[in-house]
């Protein structure tokens, strides 16, 4: 069973259906992508490469399969080496979800690589304790970040330790959001 990530991919590139559908060639109206994302109309191949285009993606990036959300464990690693496991284990990839983002490391630093991608998890305020000791991202003003590990919270204000040797720690008063890293994605 193929699904269509048509929505998910354009929410992760911030644009709306009348965003795609003037980008489309030739143009199309916002309810007419509107309807192939949700399924209410047919996915064609051709309505996949000129969606993909709009979107600036490979078409192959608009659907998956079912049968690829899971993995088998094959084998278990821990100090005496890899074995086999004892049980059937599956391995589920994250699931992106409207409170995802992502973060690509483009220097390395500290315990993270050139080439890492990290998915965070946005939390609002009440679950700011949850992050303590955990890696954060934080927006600040002007299109800036601060990434780190959270290690004290003082009412609105939180400090947040950044990454690498010799850092200095940094406060955020009252951001607006902050997303705590769930998954590291490492290409070996």
């Amino acid at each position: 069973m193929m699904i269509n990530r048509i929505r998910d991919v354009r929410k992760a590139r911030s644009m709306t259906l009348d965003d795609v559908a003037r980008r489309c060639d030739p143009p199309t109206t916002a309810q007419t992508i509107g309807r192939l994302e949700t399924g209410m109309r047919t996915l064609s191949l051709d309505w996949l490469n000129r969606i993909a285009a709009a979107l600036e993606v490979d078409s192959s990036a608009l659907v998956s399969t079912t049968a690829a959300t899971e993995l088998g464990v094959v084998a278990l690693l821990d100090a005496d080496g890899a074995r086999a496991p004892t049980r059937t284990e599956r391995a589920a990839p994250p699931t992106p979800t409207d409170q995802m983002v992502a973060m690509r490391v483009t220097g390395s630093l500290g315990d993270y690589r050139s080439g890492d991608m990290l998915w965070l998890r946005r939390i609002d305020g009440g679950g700011v304790a949850a992050a303590l000791n955990r890696d954060v991202l934080v927006p600040r003003p002007a299109g800036r970040f601060v990434f780190g590990r959270l290690i004290a919270r003082d009412g609105e204000r939180i400090q947040i330790l950044p990454p690498g040797a010799r850092t200095r720690q940094q406060v955020v008063n009252a951001p607006p959001w902050l997303a705590v890293a769930e998954t590291l994605i490492r290409t070996l």
